[in-house]
């Protein structure tokens, strides 16, 4: 196993630990709770929480600072997923490897459960056991509340399911994308530098995760014109049935791989000028290599 993979699954186990005991300590009995749990354990490769860890580790933060913070973030994520999958939306019955929660546990029920772990990730923060200062507590969840509704994941489903295809132009696919995967992305590097006090950093971290998310938006709109649902966990080639509006099929391949490589190099361009990036430049490798 690569550095890197050890590193993932060492901060994925630590996230995972830290969700439930929040959910032990909240335990009832009922259908929602294991909903909630469902569509939450066993998470996906938590690559949203890795990169909080990498930017956390370019300012020297403590783990105790920056995990409950990539616990919420894996809430967040988790919710839109649910929401996603809802056959009023993209109408698809299995994720990671397992049936879709609506498909596990009835469509209301996963409206609900994916409701709740979108409040969820906001009790986390606010949680008074989680020392960090109310001006931070403040600014992490109002940027965690901007990318969550319809200036980010929210709206940018939206966008994806009203944008008609003889409307769609190469600024509106990517602004969509960065909506839907960017802007949770972009919080994830911001949270790190409102925990290190950098104010004048915060929109150039925040900008350098959203063109991170719009590189992984586009490896995973690859992976569904080429992988299996073997692999995926999910189906495959769903992309061209549903007449998505992706930069594959706006661009096509060739420029869309150039593209990849000019946001990359920009990337990594901005940030020449900080140490201890490696977490992070190696988080974006996978993010391009990666099978599923």
């Amino acid at each position: 196993m690569s550095e890197f993979n050890q590193d993932l699954k060492s901060l994925a186990n630590k996230v995972d630990r830290y969700l439930k005991d929040f959910f032990q300590n909240q335990s009832v009995d009922s259908k929602l709770y294991e909903a909630m749990k469902y569509g939450l354990f066993p998470g996906g490769k938590m690559l949203r929480s890795y990169l909080v860890h990498a930017t956390s580790n370019i300012f020297n933060l403590k783990e105790e600072h920056y995990i409950p913070i990539a616990a919420a973030v894996e809430c967040i994520h988790s919710y839109s997923l649910i929401h996603d999958d809802l056959p009023s939306m993209d109408n698809d019955n299995f994720r990671r490897g397992k049936e879709s929660t609506h498909k596990a546990f009835g469509e209301y029920t996963a409206i609900l459960a994916g409701s709740s772990l979108l409040t969820m990730a906001f009790e986390i923060i606010s949680n008074p056991e989680f020392k960090i200062s109310s001006e931070k507590k403040i600014k992490i969840i109002h940027s965690l509340s901007s990318c969550s509704g319809q200036l980010g994941i929210a709206g940018g489903q939206y966008f994806d399911l009203s944008l008609k295809k003889e409307d769609a132009t190469i600024d509106k696919i990517i602004d969509l994308q960065n909506k839907k995967t960017g802007a949770l992305m972009g919080f994830c590097t911001e949270a790190a530098v409102i925990l290190a006090d950098q104010e004048k950093l915060e929109i150039k971290f925040k900008n350098l995760g959203i063109k991170i998310g719009l590189l992984f938006q586009i490896a995973d709109d690859f992976l569904d014109k080429y992988s299996d649902q073997a692999t995926l966990g999910k189906p495959s080639q769903q992309d061209d049935e549903k007449g998505k509006n992706t930069l594959i099929n706006f661009l096509g391949e060739d420029k869309t791989k150039e593209f990849i490589d000019n946001a990359r190099q920009e990337i990594e361009e901005e940030l020449k000028d900080f140490s201890n990036t490696e977490k992070l430049k190696s988080c974006i490798d996978y993010i391009l290599k990666r099978k599923n």
